[in-house]
């Protein structure tokens, strides 16, 4: 079983905009030390725009390509603005670097709303201020390498975030998909198990009649076996266009010398319950009534409206085929029906 740690958007806020807020705090602190105290109050402006901005709480996660640029000006601008007031040769300048975190948190705050590329730019720029206006060695006292690692980190932890993310919906539509082909061979097993118990049903005592009488039938016998085929063929193609009415109607059918054809292409595979016994009460009734030789029903695979399509065809009548060749020997249409997917009745 696997543990999941859900942090939420509002603490991380919450703890982002107190770290934001205390690098200001330390810049109030510290305000004895620079020149003059009007540019370093622009700059704390300008820090607490962009701070509020990418920390907004109602916007997306991924920060937008101009807020993240605003915030890399921001980086620029504060080093610039604040070292001009401040004299970096004397490497005892305390509080009033503060900016070196400000940016720091504020370029993590972008690394992670995915846009470390930028963030990265940004503290760089840091990186290129410290070095020229204080010198190398100054880089660890000024908190510029703790900034960098932090900018770093996050990038990298967000990257991390987006890969598992990605992941989980992988393994999630893979479950999906697993879950919907086991489904699925569960019904086609409990779909062989339900035919395959009808056709026992209908072949055993044709089965036990030829054991006995050790495949010595009469001509009935042989007759009733051609029915019984006919029946477990229909259970296999006519699949849900079967119930015991239309069972008994097509057998009836088929005793008075009928050929009949049931077809399920799946069009009614969404029917069920009172909805799925209408359509085959009318298809049963249907057959019962028509004296066509030959009748075909078959689902509407294709159509919103209709569920089962029947038709009945009467053979040539001998007697008009005899008067020569000009004499019409086609089919008849004695049966042509349409039974909606939702109706109560159904007009012939």
């Amino acid at each position: 079983m696997t543990g999941v740690v859900v942090v939420s958007r509002a603490l991380a806020l919450i703890v982002a905009a107190f770290f934001s807020g205390y690098h200001v705090l330390l810049g109030l602190y510290s305000l004895g030390q620079p020149d003059s105290a009007a540019p370093i109050f622009a700059a704390m402006g300008l820090y607490i725009v962009a701070t509020i901005a990418s920390l907004w709480p109602f916007s997306p996660m991924r920060m937008s390509l101009p807020l993240a640029l605003f915030n890399v000006g921001v980086s620029v601008a504060i080093p610039l603005i604040v070292g001009s007031q401040l004299d970096g040769s004397t490497g005892k300048l305390g509080y009033a670097t503060w900016y070196v975190a400000a940016i720091g948190t504020l370029m993590t705050i972008t690394a992670t709303r995915k846009r470390p590329q930028l963030a990265l730019l940004g503290v760089g720029v840091l990186v290129v201020h410290s070095v020229i206006w204080a010198g190398v060695g100054e880089l660890g006292h000024m908190g510029v390498i703790g900034s960098v690692v932090w900018v770093v980190a996050a990038g990298l932890l967000s990257r991390a975030l987006v890969k598992a993310s990605r992941d989980a919906r992988q393994y999630a539509r893979a479950e999906r998909e697993a879950s919907g082909w086991h489904a699925a061979q569960e019904a086609h097993l409990y779909e062989r198990q339900v035919r395959l118990t009808q056709t026992i049903r209908l072949a055993m005592p044709m089965l036990r009649r030829i054991s006995e009488s050790d495949g010595d039938l009469s001509e009935a016998d042989r007759q009733e076996c051609r029915l019984l085929e006919a029946a477990i063929r229909d259970e296999i193609r006519g699949r849900r266009l079967l119930n015991h009415a239309v069972r008994e109607q097509v057998m009836a059918a088929r005793r008075r010398g009928a050929s009949v054809t049931l077809l399920d292409e799946g069009g009614i595979d969404d029917l069920s319950g009172s909805e799925l016994e209408i359509v085959l009460n009318a298809l049963a009734t249907a057959i019962g009534r028509t004296n066509a030789d030959k009748i075909i029903a078959r689902t509407s695979a294709d159509s919103a409206t209709i569920a089962v399509t029947v038709v009945g065809l009467l053979s040539p009548d001998p007697a008009v085929s005899a008067l020569g060749p000009d004499a019409s020997d086609e089919e008849e249409v004695d049966l042509w029906m349409e039974i909606p997917r939702r109706a109560a009745t159904a007009a012939v």
